[in-house]
């Protein structure tokens, strides 16, 4: 056995959010995002407030990163499920962590994270909101009209005053506004046939 079998069966594990959706799509009745990619965003969106409110940068994106990754052992249980079902998010984080040279790390990080004491904290658990209402746009945008509803909800999670910005911004936005508004002229192609 090798001395970085725990950090690749680590980095495996890890891969499970690749594959493992958002519980909430089936209620909401759209969309197909997984673990992995807003946890993506989430760390995009969560360097770029510490940046702006001038916090501190590396911890912010590395909570961002390992926000949800014990998802890995309990699954990404949405808020109907959350009624019922009490996970050990804790057990499953030291679980997972134990015996990896950033287990104390990113087990303390997770724990300010769980207290929304620090400015850093806040931002990440902003990030993770923010995440969930562009997400909720893009399918409010597509046509699910229950979307908005979720939005409202989501909106009144939100703690730092960026991200209560960011989230009216969000709203008077189009998903596609980001491309489609780059040129006016999208009948002229740059394709010879």
């Amino acid at each position: 056995m090798s001395e970085h079998n725990g950090l690749v069966n680590f980095f495996f594990e890890s891969g499970i959010l690749q594959s493992l959706k958002r519980s909430g799509n089936i209620f909401l009745g759209s969309g197909d995002q997984n673990v992995a990619s807003h946890i993506f965003r989430t760390a995009v969106i969560a360097y770029t407030m510490a940046y702006i409110l001038n916090a501190n940068k590396e911890k912010v994106l590395i909570t961002a990163l390992f926000h949800d990754i014990e998802e890995t052992r309990i699954g990404d249980l949405n808020y109907l499920q959350q009624m019922y079902v009490r996970s050990d998010d804790s057990r499953a984080l030291a679980d997972q962590l134990k015996g990896l040279p950033i287990e104390k790390e990113i087990g303390d990080l997770i724990k300010d994270y769980g207290k929304l004491e620090t400015i850093e904290s806040q931002i990440v658990k902003d990030a993770d909101t923010l995440e969930l209402i562009l997400y909720l746009k893009e399918q409010y945008d597509k046509g699910n009209k229950q979307a908005l509803n979720w939005i409202n909800a989501a909106k009144k999670r939100l703690i730092t005053e960026l991200g209560k910005e960011i989230a009216v911004s969000i709203e008077n936005s189009n998903y596609y506004d980001w491309w489609y508004n780059i040129r006016d002229d999208w009948e002229n192609g740059s394709k010879e046939w």
